[in-house]
């Protein structure tokens, strides 16, 4: 349906030029950082945790559109969730980018479903998935470098 591409092409194209929660987290309970070295895109995710409500997050760095956009959605989908929630939207996000053939779990991924095209583009699968993987590690409170080699 071509007029629906051309309308999350937008939406990314939006949340690239314009990132949500593109910025620093003041004393943040937890961070990580990643890299992707296939193409260089770096990022840092800042949480402020209230026990098991993400009360803040936010991202810094720097990467290609699908990176930016991918990390600026994911701020906002998992702002005021739940630690199991995020937990959640992470597998079904995941799964929806890395397995062409499974269902997207639409309910749990909101406007997310607008990266769902993404796996048609295998090399650009790690762009869209690195603020997700450094999140994980942010969430579990590793603090470790995530890479996505």
């Amino acid at each position: 349906m071509p007029g629906l591409s051309d309308l999350y092409q937008e939406i990314l194209l939006e949340h690239n030029s314009k990132p949500r929660n593109f910025r620093r987290v003041e004393n943040p309970s937890r961070t990580a950082e990643g890299y992707n070295p296939l193409c260089g895109d770096q990022i840092t995710v800042y949480l402020k945790m209230s026990g098991d409500i993400i009360d803040d997050v936010a991202f810094q760095g720097v990467g290609c559109a699908i990176s930016r956009a991918s990390a600026s959605m994911m701020t906002q989908s998992i702002k005021g969730k739940k630690l199991s929630e995020a937990n959640q939207i992470f597998d079904a996000f995941h799964l929806m980018v890395t397995d062409p053939i499974s269902e997207p779990d639409y309910d749990t991924l909101g406007d997310l479903e607008t990266l769902s095209g993404i796996n048609e583009y295998p090399t650009r699968i790690k762009c869209a998935i690195l603020a997700w993987h450094t999140l994980r590690s942010a969430l579990n409170d590793q603090g470790k470098k995530v890479t996505t080699e």
